[in-house]
């Protein structure tokens, strides 16, 4: 199989930008994940998919990513709030690679996205039964 058919066939999204935080790689699990076809996103500022009030900290992390050439995020994954295309919120879980020109600087990110919406629900809802159960015992 092709690169470009593992991207196609991936069930995690697969979200390539640039050094200024473009959007260049969109796969169909990104669509489905967050709403926006490719064509929409391509070009497009990674804010399209960051909720207003996390975007500061997503670009002080970007740009020191892209100024120091290190992350703490290709093993260790993250999980931040996200918003789909048609405003709701989505809990997604990633990592990132760094990606390198030939000369070696940092070319661009790729990030590989899970959406964990449901699972974070699900934990909130047991998080808040527990608390109403230990309230009865207490």
């Amino acid at each position: 199989m092709d690169h470009a058919g593992l991207i196609a066939a991936a069930g995690d999204a697969i979200v390539v930008s640039d050094p200024d935080g473009a959007i260049t790689l969109w796969n169909p699990a990104a669509t489905r994940i967050f709403g926006y076809a490719a064509e929409e996103a391509l070009g497009q500022s990674l804010d399209i998919i960051t909720p207003e009030r996390q975007r500061r900290r997503h670009w002080d992390g970007y740009a020191k990513t892209m100024r120091t050439g290190v992350t703490k995020y290709g093993a260790d994954v993250l999980r931040v709030p996200a918003i789909h295309k048609d405003g709701h919120a989505l809990s997604i879980a990633f990592t990132v690679a760094l990606l390198h020109g030939p000369d070696d600087q940092v070319t661009g990110i790729a990030a590989i996205i899970r959406d964990e919406t449901q699972r974070w629900n699900d934990e909130r809802d047991l998080r808040r039964r527990l608390t109403e159960l230990e309230s009865r015992v207490a």
